[in-house]
């Protein structure tokens, strides 16, 4: 299956307003791609998010559908300099040379989105790593040969974290299989401080993890990681993204999505609840130490 390069937020949602505007004008695709001179497909990828829009491109789809209401083209001119603006900038791009595209589609969504909700396998979510456990998984990885390339992506990592301790506050909820505590990655100090870690970000308001324990045998979840972002927009839908060995998969079909949601829900309530995994957090914890 291809890597699917996600469309921006701010430009599916400038997509969707012009898609309204056409089809309140009773315009296809093909009628609508006459104002800009070019094909069907290429109006198709501007309301799917896809590719950027120019403000002359912008006028001239508002005028064939009938728009002329200033306040609407200065409102959509605004929101299509946003979405292009988010597409070349970015704390992230100072990484550049250690990030992946896919890895830099990720952050973009993530910097953007207001909640996660994730089920993970066999790691701790990368919001939630300490460093030490970072540059173990990071090491593992084998994607990174330098010192310096391992160092720099540990530094991404933390970055990230800034989402559940800064302004506008992220909401993470991470159901975590018990294999995720139990997995030796960096040897007993670096797990001893990383569960430590994880009961301590528990307890923030707006992070919530819960662990599916062994006991529970058989469910859903054991089939791979993945998460679900959801976005502030009011016409954003959400995106789900799984991952593989060769690369992530982003997911935005209505119906795909509905499918995770229901697996997230299978995987919450089959999970502890949440205090009775902070004592189990803690007490696998304390079996780390010397």
């Amino acid at each position: 299956m291809p890597n699917v390069k996600p469309s921006t937020v701010l430009g599916r949602q400038l997509g969707d307003e012009l898609r309204r505007f056409r089809d309140a004008a009773g315009l296809t695709t093909a009628a609508a791609a006459k104002a800009l001179d070019c094909t069907g497909g290429k109006i198709s990828r501007i309301e799917n998010g896809h590719v950027p829009v120019r403000t002359p491109d912008l006028v001239a789809l508002l005028h064939a559908y009938g728009v002329e209401d200033p306040e609407t083209l200065e409102r959509l001119s605004a929101l299509a300099r946003r979405a292009n603006r988010r597409r070349r900038e970015g704390w992230w791009h100072q990484y550049g040379s250690v990030l992946g595209d896919t890895y830099r589609d990720y952050i973009e969504m993530e910097d953007i989105c207001d909640s996660i909700r994730t089920f993970q396998a066999q790691l701790v979510p990368g919001l939630l790593q300490t460093p030490e456990y970072g540059r173990a998984v990071t090491v593992a990885s084998r994607a990174w040969q330098t010192a310096e390339e391992i160092e720099q992506f540990v530094q991404v990592r933390l970055a990230r974290q800034e989402r559940l301790t800064g302004e506008g506050q992220l909401e993470l909820w991470a159901v975590l299989a018990e294999g995720v505590l139990r997995q030796q990655v960096g040897g007993p100090a670096v797990m001893r401080d990383q569960l430590e870690h994880l009961a301590t970000m528990a307890e923030r308001s707006n992070v919530t993890v819960q662990v599916l324990p062994f006991s529970r045998g058989a469910h859903s979840g054991m089939f791979g990681p993945y998460l679900l972002m959801s976005f502030p927009q009011v016409s954003a839908q959400d995106l789900v993204l799984t991952e593989t060995p060769t690369g992530n998969i982003w997911t935005e079909g209505e119906s795909e999505v509905a499918s995770y949601r229901g697996l997230f829900d299978d995987a919450r309530t089959s999970a502890l609840p949440p205090t009775e995994s902070l004592t189990l957090i803690r007490r696998i914890a304390k079996e780390h130490r010397p």
